[in-house]
């Protein structure tokens, strides 16, 4: 059984290729970011915050009934605002097995977004995807 997390890939990665060059994909990446549900004031707490990128990042985690996570986030960068959006679309609504299992990145380097993006970005990045299977990982254990 695949990874439904690979299905959320799969239509990411042809949304970038009908896109053609880089300069077109940052255009739909912000585009993504514009698309967030804002945070509240309180979500955009020390609490929520990534540690480990340049712009600053909220992120929250939400437990679910069916014991999937919810994933809601923002930034104060258009373009990482974007990137959050790529992360909450293939993590959000997954299970923590799912979301550790999951390859962040080989899923990054697929999109092309490991060499597109700055150093500081792709730390914030990784820095992200930390996070995400930090908290999955916590979950899982947490059911254990």
């Amino acid at each position: 059984m695949t990874n439904p997390i690979d299905a959320a890939l799969d239509e990411l990665a042809d949304e970038f290729e009908l896109l053609g060059d880089w300069e077109e994909r940052y255009r739909y990446v912000i585009e993504l970011g514009k698309e967030l549900a804002p945070l509240t004031d309180a979500e955009r707490s020390e609490e929520n915050k990534v540690r480990g990128c340049a712009s600053q990042v909220w992120l929250v985690t939400e437990p679910q009934a069916d014991g999937t996570l919810q994933f809601r986030g923002d930034s104060d960068a258009h373009i990482v605002s974007g990137l959050v959006a790529i992360m909450l679309r293939l993590y959000s609504g997954r299970s923590p097995a799912d979301i550790v299992a999951f390859d962040a990145k080989a899923a990054l380097d697929r999109l092309g977004l490991s060499g597109a993006l700055s150093s500081q970005r792709s730390n914030g990045l990784k820095s992200m995807v930390a996070r995400i299977q930090r908290d999955a990982q916590e979950a899982l254990s947490a059911r254990g």
